[in-house]
């Protein structure tokens, strides 16, 4: 899995795996899943993280290389 944070538009970008995404569908406000051809979760991408993460959350603090 990689992650990536970036402070400045407060987006958190979580991939599972380096498969092609073919589909992306915001399933709720700043949620957004990316898919593979076969329908499986790729990545995920959390806009505006801060609001959406629990209280006391640091989103850089859940990066991964």
């Amino acid at each position: 899995m990689k992650s990536r944070y970036d402070a400045e538009t407060d987006a958190l970008y979580l991939r599972f795996t380096e498969t092609t995404i073919v589909e992306s569908e915001e399933v709720r406000p700043g949620i957004v899943l990316d898919f593979a051809a076969e329908g499986r979760i790729v990545a995920l991408e959390i806009l505006d993280a801060t609001e959406h993460l629990a209280s006391g959350t640091d989103p850089a603090a859940l990066t991964a290389a």
